[in-house]
């Protein structure tokens, strides 16, 4: 696996969206916040282009990032938003030079995708971590961890983050590379080239505004594709928001996610604070982290 190179002042941070739509407005605290690190800031061409729902047509969107991706003096990508499009890019991206000078690649959510197969298929790490469109909000809150754990990250300094009490955890020790991230973009990519191996890793599941029942299914898909063997733990982030209909599943999305574990024997920790929920910590796809005494560590 290829780890990218700590980011220093100076170093310069393209920001742009492979996906939804986003306003100057939205994008103006993550830019104050990356300058205020030192750090230089650009943004992609189309960036706040607009078509429909998306930050541009598929072609504008696929040439913010090819440009990202191909010159050698932006040393980190941080994607914008989520919502959804990136997948639309994924088969036409030419990842020559960035294969040649890899680089940082930033984000969560409709990112997941991205993130993973840069690490599963170009074996490069990336990000999991928060986005410039959820800076605003996280400078108002109490909680800075979100933005805290991404400065540590990319400045190349460790950080522990003590897991939370929560009754369905199933406690242990362990050590891997992470796969995973959003459930439904994992769901989404499972047959394609894309599909994470399990062996010895550690899966990253969360999720936003999904009906209960397709948790459940979402879940048998991915059990019934081995997802879950092998594993040498799962983390179990926010799963926010969820919908249920007029007759009920019977089952809160924590305790249909405990009962696919049920008949593996590995560690599985719920309510880490990673993905759609606050704060939401930095961790690595394709890079490895530690669980050590209730502990999560990310190394540098």
């Amino acid at each position: 696996m290829k780890t990218t190179k700590f980011l220093s002042k100076g170093s310069v941070v393209r920001i742009i969206s492979t996906a939804r739509k986003v306003s100057p407005t939205e994008v103006e605290p993550a830019i104050k916040v990356l300058k205020s690190w030192g750090l230089g800031v650009q943004l992609g061409r189309n960036l706040y282009a607009e078509h429909n729902q998306f930050a541009g047509t598929d072609d504008q969107r696929l040439q913010d990032l090819h440009s990202a991706l191909d010159d050698p003096t932006v040393e980190m990508i941080w994607c914008a938003r989520g919502g959804y499009g990136t997948v639309r890019l994924l088969d036409r991206i030419d990842w020559t030079s960035f294969l040649r000078k890899p680089k940082l690649v930033v984000g969560y959510s409709d990112v997941t995708i991205l993130l993973n197969h840069i690490s599963e298929v170009l074996h490069v790490e990336c990000l999991h971590a928060t986005m410039p469109i959820n800076i605003k909000n996280l400078l108002t809150a109490e909680d800075q961890q979100s933005i805290t754990s991404l400065k540590q990250y990319i400045f190349g300094v460790e950080s522990q983050h003590k897991l939370l009490q929560h009754p369905f955890t199933r406690k242990g020790d362990f050590t891997g590379r992470v796969i995973g991230g959003n459930l439904s973009m994992i769901y989404s990519f499972l047959g394609s080239n894309t599909q994470v191996d399990p062996k010895g890793k550690v899966l990253l599941i969360e999720d936003l505004d999904e009906y209960l029942y397709h948790i459940d299914r979402m879940m048998m898909n991915l059990r019934r594709n081995e997802l879950f063997d092998g594993l040498a733990g799962v983390l179990v982030g926010g799963l926010t928001d969820m919908n249920d209909n007029t007759i009920p599943f019977g089952e809160s999305a924590e305790q249909i996610v405990r009962r696919h574990f049920e008949d593996y024997d590995y560690p599985v920790y719920f309510g880490v604070q990673v993905g759609h929920c606050s704060p939401n910590l930095a961790i690595p796809i394709g890079g490895t982290v530690e669980v050590r005494n209730n502990t999560l560590i990310v190394p540098r």
